[in-house]
């Protein structure tokens, strides 16, 4: 019924003529775009016609009828929202003057639901065409979506730096996204970003038991374990947009794998997913389909000396971190969260961790301590530590742990193997019904991963007196329970390999990530690839933590450096490589420079020079 509804949503939008024609090997696996749109003027591919002003503005583009917003409103809202939690944007950032570009390019927009084999769900993939598309210098940047983001997630990654050189964007969600569904009133996304019900063509359309109420997410709910994909994810969206471009300039195709240059690039969970792209071969003549990757402080789990889980670190960092950083200094903590008001609730967690005996220690100092060194004898560094306590203030290591056991246990709606569910909530965090308003703007306000956008947590095992541990605990215990369980083999299905021969990969990782860190992630990568003989270059950056969003505050933008000019930096050194205009980037550590308190300049960054 899906694939027929799919097909009928093909056939409204007139969007299934063919293409140029291909052998039917090539013919059977492309995806065919599903809705074409153009994108000019007012309402371009990078700001949706906003520019800098627009994506600055504090509030965020409104809708004529919040009870009926337009395709074209909220496609305007995902991508103020997207921006804004990519990129640091303040006046005094430097974004766009000092590096990055918001030019305003107009094009055209190609999209469609793929899925991958054995796959219950799709993933979203689009096409961002800039009519200046270069047709002598034929040029893809294929990107995924940071953490669990919809579709335009990556377009302050990859948008910003390929779209006004000419080249197009391939996207994807990656099998997550902001496809949020109501049980209750079973609606769902369709491809436009509006909402439909049951007998539409949905982007995520799951199994719902019955008497079911709360929300459904793709990335918790779909029964697929999205991260075990991340890899086929990209490489469908790069063929997408083959087919994207024989439809853009049919007089032009047939565009190829051996006559279009791919570049794959991302960051966080998207740096994760193009490195594992970078590990698969494509069929035929198109076995080396990939040209070079960028990935930014990825999210990778290669197994070697320090390596970790994204899990298992997560659900140590959700218990024992708040405690933790009771040890270090009090003005070595950026702020946000106010240490006046976190240092009430950090202290009853090392109370708490004490009477459950996971610390040990006779008061707060000594509870703190332990747990600080538990941390640190884990691979912790005080620089990770440091910025960790902004998921901390945020509750983001909780947000995290509870939806990826779900996606690693495959658990469908009601199954979460620790109780969690996922509701609009009222003040006192009880479960209610979601509002009109509220699901219309699903699609452009969501982040993919609740809390936010009006949806959160319901978790059925709050207690008194530290409310959260309990259910902490229980994640925590879903790892320690052997490698037998349906979590832990979702979690071992995430392990990456080392890229194909031939493909250059740059690493760009900032030493103070306290999300991500590099010990877990990108290090015990670099150096299993190295050893393997890979052809891996890595950018260590210093006073570089996760989020360039959160840098708009003073605090953190006073102390840490933005991560994106130095994935820019790479995808230019990596283009001038393949274009025979420079070497293989170098390794470095790069002493990045703060701007304190004053303004971003190009000084700061010391960005390597190319050989």
């Amino acid at each position: 019924m899906r694939a027929a509804a799919a097909l009928l949503a093909c056939l409204i939008g007139a969007s299934c003529s063919t293409t140029h024609a291909r052998g039917a090997k090539e013919a059977s696996a492309m995806i065919q775009p599903q809705r074409e749109t153009a994108h000019r003027d007012n309402d371009d591919l990078l700001t949706a016609g906003l520019g800098i002003a627009g994506l600055r503005a504090m509030t965020p583009p409104a809708f004529a009828d919040a009870a009926h917003p337009t395709a074209e409103e909220l496609r305007r809202r995902a991508i103020w929202n997207n921006w804004r939690g990519i990129a640091d944007l303040s006046p005094t950032g430097g974004y766009g003057e000092v590096y990055g570009s918001v030019a305003s390019v107009p094009g055209r927009e190609f999209s469609a639901f793929a899925t991958v084999p054995g796959a219950r769900q799709p993933h979203r993939v689009l096409t961002q065409v800039p009519d200046a598309f270069d047709l002598d210098k034929r040029c893809v940047v294929v990107t995924a979506s940071s953490g669990s983001r919809g579709i335009y997630g990556a377009i302050a990654v990859a948008g910003a730096w390929a779209l006004p050189k000419g080249c197009a964007v391939a996207y994807t969600d990656k099998g997550a996204g902001t496809d949020y569904y109501d049980l209750e009133t079973r609606t769902g996304v369709r491809l436009d970003g509006t909402r439909g019900g049951d007998g539409d063509a949905l982007a995520f359309q799951p199994e719902v038991p019955v008497g079911a109420s709360g929300v459904a997410f793709k990335h918790a709910h779909s029964g697929d374990n999205p991260e075990a994909d991340w890899g086929r994810h990209v490489k469908q969206a790069a063929e997408f947009a083959l087919a994207s471009l024989d439809r853009a300039f049919p007089q032009a195709g047939p565009f190829t794998f051996g006559n279009t240059r791919v570049i794959a690039v991302g960051i966080s969970n998207g740096g994760g997913a193009v490195l594992r792209a970078a590990e698969l071969a494509g069929d035929g003549a198109d076995e080396n389909w990939l040209d070079a990757v960028v990935a930014g402080e990825p999210n990778v789990y290669m197994p070697g000396s320090g390596s970790r889980t994204l899990y298992d670190y997560t659900t140590e960092a959700a218990l024992l971190m708040p405690c933790a950083l009771l040890r270090l200094p009090a003005d070595s903590l950026p702020q946000p969260p106010l240490r006046a008001q976190a240092e009430p609730l950090w202290t009853a967690r090392c109370t708490a961790l004490k009477s459950a005996g996971l610390i040990d220690g006779a008061d707060t100092q000594a509870q703190a301590k332990n747990a600080y060194e538990k941390l640190r004898g884990h691979g912790w560094t005080d620089e990770a530590l440091t910025a960790g306590a902004l998921s901390v203030g945020f509750d983001l290591w909780r947000a995290v742990a509870v939806t990826y056991a779900s996606a690693y246990a495959r658990t469908g709606i009601g199954g979460h193997p620790c109780g969690y569910s996922f509701a609009a909530q009222n003040a006192d965090f009880s479960a209610r019904a979601s509002t009109e308003a509220e699901r219309n703007a699903w699609f452009a306000d969501g982040s993919g991963i609740p809390p936010g956008a009006g949806v959160g947590i319901v978790d059925g095992k709050l207690a008194a007196p530290d409310f959260t541990l309990p259910g902490l605990q229980c994640l925590r215990g879903l790892l320690d329970a052997g490698a037998g369980t349906a979590l832990a083999k979702g979690v071992a299905q995430t392990q990456a390999t080392v890229p194909r021969k031939g493909v250059p990969v740059v690493v760009v990782h900032g030493l103070d990530d306290g999300l991500v860190p590099p010990a877990f992630s990108s290090a015990p990568y670099v150096a299993a690839s190295k050893a393997a003989g890979r052809e891996v270059s890595y950018w260590q950056v210093r006073h570089a933590q996760h989020f360039d969003g959160f840098l708009a505050l003073p605090a953190y933008g006073a102390r840490y450096v933005p991560v994106l000019p130095y994935v820019y930096a790479a995808l230019d050194q990596v283009s001038a490589q393949l274009d025979g205009k420079g070497g293989r980037p170098s390794d470095a550590v790069i002493e990045a420079k703060p701007r304190g308190a004053g303004a971003v300049e190009a000084g700061q960054f010391a960005i390597p020079a190319q050989p």
